[in-house]
């Protein structure tokens, strides 16, 4: 019973004495960036896009804009994904334009046999952007887009860099 109490005290005091060498809200150093000085946020690091930019409302202005409407014999999910990215918008008049450091985004709804898809896509299909910017854009779909993500996040590129992303909204 001694041991146990010696081994519970010994941690807990060793915890305790770690915590307080350092502020807890000080998100630097290993375990939180990797290396002290390494860029932080998205728009920090070269090729990812910082995705809203400041004073707008990517929603309101998705919603002014008219949703392409197309039909394929394609029924697998990620072949139906292929094709609402092709058809994005690739201009300021068919997509939302979200800058970048490096690279422009368009922000666009296609719907492809009746399932609506929120697609984010480069100009064109041979600019080619990192795929944690999918990743993101799956996991953010409704501040993007106002509608709930119904799916997983589809790609059309590599295993590395893609020039488009598609997922299906649930906007009921």
């Amino acid at each position: 019973m001694l041991a146990v109490m010696k081994k519970i005290l010994l941690s807990t005091i060793t915890v305790l004495a770690l915590a307080a060498c350092e502020d807890p809200y000080n998100r630097e150093g290993v375990g939180f960036t990797g290396i002290d000085g390494e860029p932080r946020t998205t728009s920090d690091v070269p090729g990812t896009v910082a995705f809203l930019p400041p004073a707008t409302n990517v929603p309101a202005e998705l919603a002014l804009l008219p949703t392409t409407r197309v039909t394929t014999d394609a029924t697998e999910a990620e072949k139906v994904a292929r094709v609402a990215i092709d058809n994005g918008g690739r201009s300021d008049t068919t997509a939302v334009v979200l800058t970048g450091s490096d690279t422009n985004l368009f922000l666009s709804t296609v719907s492809v046999n009746g399932t609506l898809f929120g697609v984010l896509r480069t100009a064109n299909g041979s600019t080619r952007v990192d795929n944690g910017i999918g990743a993101n854009f799956g996991r953010n779909a409704e501040q993007f887009t106002g509608c709930l993500p119904a799916g997983e996040v589809y790609r059309k590129g590599s295993s590395d860099q893609s020039s488009g992303f598609a997922v299906a909204l649930n906007c009921s």
